[in-house]
């Protein structure tokens, strides 16, 4: 991830997957309540989000530096939620 991107009051909260590797979820938008940033980022951790999994795209070949996309919904707010191996990014939608 290049660090340039992230805004400079980025919240990073650190921990460790079940295999034992460092893991972090960073809040781009600085608004998430630290307890709800803990609780998704065990959630990742709780569900093997974490790690070089064996993904594919469509024409059979793996990319191991492409992030998984998605969405996630916090309270009212609609956020994009951007998953590399060992680093879970929430920006704004």
């Amino acid at each position: 991830m290049d660090a340039n991107w992230l805004n400079s009051n980025a919240i990073v909260i650190k921990s460790t997957t079940q295999h034992g590797k460092p893991c972090q979820i960073v809040d781009n938008t600085a608004s998430v309540e630290h307890k709800e940033l803990e609780s998704i980022l065990q959630s990742l951790i709780e569900n093997d989000e974490f790690g070089m999994k064996m993904l594919s795209d469509s024409n059979g070949r793996m990319d191991l530096n492409k992030p998984r996309l998605a969405h996630i919904q916090i309270g009212d707010q609609l956020y994009r939620l951007v998953l590399y191996p060992y680093e879970a990014i929430i920006d704004h939608y």
